[in-house]
C-alpha cells in the first residue's frame, strides 16, 4: 500500500513530490485548486532557477520554467491569474 499523498510537502516543494510537472496535472486526489497552487509554486522556484543560470549557475533541468508554465495553461485556460 502507498502512502497518502502529502498536499504540504508538495506545495513546499513541488520538484521533490513530483517528477515533472505534468505529472501534477495527473494526481487524481488534488483538485483543479491545489493543482494551480502547486504549479504557482513550482513556477516561482523554475523562475529563481533561471534567474540564477543567467548568473552563470547551471541547472539540471533546462526549460522547466516553460514546462511548468504550459500545465499551469492547461488548467487555467491560459489565465494564469495570480490569486487576490
Amino acid at each position: 500500500m502507498s502512502d497518502p499523498f502529502d498536499y504540504d510537502k508538495a506545495l513546499e516543494n513541488p520538484a521533490l513530490a513530483f517528477d515533472t510537472p505534468e505529472a501534477v496535472l495527473t494526481q487524481a486526489e488534488l483538485s483543479d485548486a491545489q493543482k494551480i497552487e502547486i504549479l504557482r509554486r513550482w513556477k516561482f522556484d523554475a523562475t529563481e532557477i533561471a534567474d540564477a543560470e543567467g548568473e552563470g549557475m547551471e541547472s539540471d533541468k533546462p526549460l522547466m520554467e516553460r514546462r511548468v508554465a504550459l500545465a499551469l495553461e492547461s488548467l487555467t485556460d491560459g489565465n494564469d491569474v495570480e490569486p487576490s
